[in-house]
């Protein structure tokens, strides 16, 4: 029998949601190992091509926002997205999104207005997973074992016990865990092992996805290159996406409700019709893949000390770029919690909240993602045969299908309300007050310090983010240094709860914050607020790490 291995926590799954959450554990100072499949250095595919701020928040915390923004498309290249006839045809719209090297100093358009230190950040999976797992690997605490299946895990009162071997012909690996979460994508093992199924629809739409390189294709554009291009046309919609700015680009076809199945397209001719080229026009195919565009959730995310997590929890359609950026939200959500219990300042049920928080959220981005695509799929259907004609009644065609599609897409594009609208209403770990948080849209919301709510972000004097001055564990932002806060920081202290003090000085950025206290969990979440610290302070401090006995 091979020698068992163990660790405070397993993850099945090196993507860059494993990563993540390996990184932000160890940091915590926990102990985890990671089981990945695939070489280590073995590219991607080409997926995610946006990076949320919320996500890039996270990363910022994790000290890789920096990293993450040298990379990619390069400085200079417009993040835009464009609506022509055909990728080198007529423009019809563009939304505005600032290069990086302009990400931090531009002014004005839909994409500018962000209410945080780390903005948006346009790169694809190719370029961001290398770096989540080369930080991985230089964790102190992480050890990544690759080319290695997960093949079973047996659950016991304390621990997981977990079979795994090598794929390379090294044998068997056994792993005793504390902790298990299921980071293995869409065709998860470790959330079929645990009984969880996948609910919701199952065909939302259906792409043919190929990635190509093609070096002219940047010089036949008829205006500026954009890093996303849409083709509206009555013969073929789809979308391009560059993916380094130079010669490589991703295309998306969208099959028609005629259209029974992918082997009923022609890929290379649906490809030029996107396109708008010719026969005589040459390109490198790198890579295929088809997928179904889905709405599910998984109906539990937990089974004892086992968790789902990223695509192993959720598959949507990628409106909005929330696919990857979910996972990662599920990952920074769990982190702080696994660690929390692991470290001995949290309760064993401070693990009940995640999914009662994470499980609803998905829920709604879900329905989000879903109605858009509809939306997407009726613009598509909707486009008027005379819109490439050289006519009145063309240039009119034109200029409305092209405000169309910028009045329904600069929502998800530039989409503040699911980066920082989306609140916990339902946590056993938030101290409510009974002050309902206010809605959100795709693109819009209200900041907000009701409990649930992301703690909103300011700037301090100086220039400092405030998230910056907070750290990564629980702090109390006090706006009046009058108010005595000892008893809260003794009850905290008595826990071993981490918890800091930070006086901010009562600003004009700062009068979101109606109340003198407010109390932020390590993932920027309120827990509380108030004026002056509660009689029993050693109860809120229970309920906050999971010890109370009841839901406020």
């Amino acid at each position: 029998m091979p020698e068992v291995m163990k660790t405070d926590v397993l993850i099945v799954g090196g993507g860059p949601v494993g990563a993540t959450l390996a990184i932000d554990l160890a940091q915590r100072g926990v102990s985890v190992i990671v089981l990945e499949m695939r070489h280590r250095g073995e590219p991607p595919s080409v997926k995610c091509n946006h990076v949320s701020a919320r996500s890039m928040e996270l990363f910022r915390r994790l000290g890789l926002a920096g990293k993450l923004r040298d990379a990619g498309l390069p400085a200079d290249y417009p993040n835009d997205v464009a609506y022509r006839t055909t990728m080198v045809g007529r423009e019809l719209t563009r939304i505005p999104i600032p290069c990086r090297r302009d990400r931090f100093s531009a002014t004005g358009g839909p994409d500018t207005w962000w209410p945080t230190p780390e903005p948006p950040h346009r790169i694809n999976q190719i370029y961001l997973e290398p770096i989540l797992v080369e930080a991985a690997a230089a964790t102190p605490g992480v050890t990544l074992l690759n080319r290695v299946m997960f093949d079973r895990l047996i659950a016991a009162d304390d621990h997981v016990d977990v079979e795994a071997h090598e794929l390379d012909g090294g044998g068997p690996l056994r792993i005793q865990a504390r902790y298990m979460v299921g980071c293995d994508g869409g065709r998860s093992e470790v959330r079929r092992q645990i009984g969880a199924k996948l609910q919701g629809d199952a065909v939302v739409q259906r792409v043919q996805s190929t990635f190509i390189r093609a070096p002219k294709l940047i010089d036949m554009l008829t205006t500026a290159p954009a890093w996303g291009n849409f083709s509206l046309n009555p013969r073929r919609s789809g979308n391009v996406y560059a993916i380094d700015g130079r010669e490589t680009w991703l295309v998306h076809n969208y099959l028609r409700q005629s259209e029974p199945d992918f082997d009923s397209v022609d890929r290379d001719a649906a490809l030029r019709q996107i396109l708008g080229v010719g026969a005589d026009f040459s390109y490198e195919v790198m890579g295929n893949e088809d997928w179904f565009g889905r709405r599910l959730v998984v109906d539990k995310m937990r089974e004892g000390r086992v968790f789902v997590c990223g695509d192993a929890a959720h598959l949507w359609v990628p409106y909005a770029g929330y696919g990857m950026n979910a996972g990662l939200a599920d990952a920074a959500n769990l982190a702080w919690m696994l660690a929390a219990v692991v470290t001995g300042w949290g309760d064993e049920a401070l693990l009940d909240a995640h999914a009662r928080e994470r499980h609803p959220i998905t829920e709604q981005v879900s329905h989000y993602a879903m109605n858009h695509a509809e939306q997407m799929a009726r613009q598509r259907g909707g486009v008027p045969e005379n819109i490439e004609e050289e006519s009145p009644e063309g240039a009119a065609a034109r200029a409305e299908i092209g405000q169309s599609a910028y009045d329904l897409n600069v929502q998800q594009y530039c989409c503040g309300g699911l980066n920082f609208g989306y609140f916990y209403d339902n946590s056993p770990i938030i101290y409510y007050d009974g002050e309902q948080a206010p809605s959100y849209s795709m693109a819009n919301f209200t900041p907000s310090t009701v409990p649930g709510c992301r703690t909103p972000h300011v700037f301090l004097p100086g220039g400092r983010s405030l998230y910056d001055a907070m750290g990564s564990d629980h702090v109390l932002l006090r706006f009046d240094p009058e108010v005595e806060v000892n008893n809260l920081v003794q009850a905290a202290r008595a826990r071993a709860l981490p918890m800091k003090v930070l006086d901010v000085p009562k600003t004009k950025d700062c009068e979101v914050f109606e109340h003198k206290l407010v109390l932020s969990r390590p993932d920027q979440h309120v827990a509380w607020r108030g004026d002056a610290p509660p009689g029993d302070a050693l109860a809120l401090v229970d309920h906050l790490r999971g010890a109370g006995a009841s839901r406020h």
